[in-house]
């Protein structure tokens, strides 16, 4: 059986992204529907090697004829299309964080906690969990079977491309005329984002965490375990692809750097490689296209008992988003959509 298929902000960064994985992993769908808002509309979309997708008005779309929706999209969007999308009897898979901590809505990582899938229909929304909880649950579900996680914390440094297109033209832009000695423009980020560090990705909350750093930690908590304590700075940093993550944790049971390398190489989404030299660990650089959560530089943490620190990343636009989106239709429609 063939499904039909919309993606909902198709020209974005993301939007594209999925277009691109569900041609590559041959979703099956008889029809894709490329949609957008304002200025996307009537603008052309690849999909695949051969195909071309007009984009259509979201605001006029009719969903009653779509089995499946990804929104990739700004919450405030969302909010008002994945309710219109779900009561016509599609299915939504948002990916704004609107709906993640929606005790109807199930917040999804395939290779996790793909069980809470069958709750779908109590509002044919599912959540995408944000690009960073995709990355620190995938390292720690096999983790926390074994010794029990009861602490995480994480500092994370996230790519310009999650923002989008204007993000990336913002720091090619703003790193060509530091080069030439011209002004720098800020637009989208708070500061400038070429040869800097900037601690803050989402706005600020009133306990001082950004929004970014809040998901990470009650995502991580909804999708693994709420007894687990998490803490965590969010650092955008001049890398236009890859987020990566320090993570440091705490067990209940003794935990030494061998077993854990042994039980994350065998875990699902996970590729180690960790050694003790220049190239025995991974950068974003080499994780652009690709779809496993990378982990390396695993080592016993000597300031806590059972403790252990590593360091994992991944293509946010790939497993960050897209292609955990993708996983959770696939899912769907071989196991649920049928019912």
């Amino acid at each position: 059986m063939g499904y039909t298929v919309a993606v909902i902000g198709a020209t974005d960064n993301v939007g594209r992204e999925i277009l691109q994985t569900l041609a590559e992993r041959n979703f099956p769908a008889d029809q894709v529907i490329a949609l957008g808002t304002d200025r996307a509309v009537g603008h052309e979309v690849s999909y695949g090697e051969d195909d071309v997708l007009k984009v259509l008005d979201v605001a006029k779309f009719d969903f009653s004829t779509v089995d499946v929706a990804f929104s990739p999209v700004d919450p405030k969007l969302s909010a008002l299309y994945a309710p219109r999308a779900a009561t016509s009897g599609c299915v939504v898979i948002d990916m704004s964080g609107h709906f993640a901590l929606d005790p109807e809505v199930p917040l999804v990582v395939p290779e996790v906690n793909a069980s809470v899938l069958a709750g779908y229909k109590q509002r044919y929304i599912v959540a995408n969990p944000t690009g960073s909880t995709i990355q620190l649950t995938l390292a720690l579900k096999p983790l926390h079977e074994r010794f029990t996680v009861t602490r995480a914390v994480v500092s994370t440094y996230q790519a310009v491309s999650s923002e989008g297109k204007e993000a990336m033209d913002e720091l090619f832009t703003q790193t060509r005329a530091i080069f030439v000695n011209d002004p720098v423009v800020k637009s989208v980020f708070p500061k400038q984002v070429a040869f800097n560090v900037i601690p803050q990705i989402d706005r600020f909350l009133d306990d001082g965490y950004t929004n970014e750093e809040w998901r990470l930690n009650v995502e991580t908590k909804k999708i693994l375990d709420p007894r687990i304590k998490v803490t965590a700075t969010c650092v955008r940093v001049p890398v236009f692809i890859g987020d990566c993550e320090a993570v440091h944790v705490e067990t209940e049971q003794p935990i030494t750097a061998e077993e854990a390398s042994e039980i994350l190489r065998a875990a699902p989404g996970v590729s180690v490689l960790d050694q003790r030299a220049a190239e025995g660990y991974i950068t974003p650089v080499e994780v652009a296209g690709e779809n496993p959560v990378f982990v390396s530089r695993i080592r016993e943490d000597i300031t806590v008992e059972n403790g252990l620190a590593f360091w994992c990343v991944a293509d946010n636009l790939r497993k960050g988003a897209a292609l955990n989106a993708v996983q959770i239709a696939e899912i769907l429609v071989r196991d649920h959509l049928e019912d």
